[in-house]
């Protein structure tokens, strides 16, 4: 599929992901359930995303997106469970989403993280947050909307959403992830997303 999205996908081939994939719109170059196989075919074809179901059988999920992370990873799962949910972010995973997952949902995840955007199910970063608690000192060299912006952006919100929750421009908000980016010593928003969960920021 030209100008599509190229996604290497680690899934049994009846999963919900494996259905939901077959009918998104990207370009599917490799499934598999074999992470040796998807690995190969990575280092090979450089996929733009990697999508990897935490429920296929015999599959070491945290090393599977370890392995996989050098493009973003979307971990798919049956489980919100915020333990989980952080390992698989410390492993590297770039997105969250809670199974069963649609075809739009994939592809809406699958063109975000391809963007440099970070994808969560809602509520999941929150957890996560809350049982983490608060990293004080870093927060404390964020002005007070630019720590508001970073909590939107962790919930999951884009950038136009987090513009019309806080009655700001788009470019506002831009300005802030990016001096908030510049301030933690982050590249993206993914990597923004992962630091804020490992440090408990909000």
């Amino acid at each position: 599929m030209s100008g599509s999205i190229t996604v290497v996908a680690v899934c049994a081939a009846d999963s919900g992901a494996a259905t939901a994939l077959a009918a998104a719109e990207i370009d599917l170059l490799v499934r598999t359930a074999d992470v040796d196989e998807a690995a190969a075919a990575a280092a090979a074809k450089e996929p733009q995303v990697v999508v990897v179901d935490m429920a296929t059988p015999g599959l070491d999920a945290l090393d599977a997106i370890g392995r996989l992370a050098d493009a973003p990873v979307l971990s798919v799962s049956g489980s919100a469970e915020h333990g989980t949910v952080l390992a698989a972010v410390r492993a590297g995973a770039a997105g969250y989403l809670v199974g069963p997952v649609s075809m739009l949902r994939l592809t809406d995840a699958v063109r975000r993280l391809a963007a440099g955007e970070a994808v969560y199910s809602p509520g999941l970063a929150e957890l996560v947050l809350e049982e983490h608690g608060r990293a004080g000192s870093v927060v404390e060299r964020l002005t007070e909307r630019e720590a508001d912006v970073l909590r939107l952006v962790v919930e999951g919100l884009t950038g136009k959403q987090v513009a019309a929750r806080l009655v700001l421009s788009p470019r506002t908000v831009e300005n802030h992830v990016q001096n908030t980016l510049r301030k933690l010593g982050l590249p993206n928003r993914a990597a923004l997303v992962r630091y804020a969960i490992e440090h408990g920021l909000a």
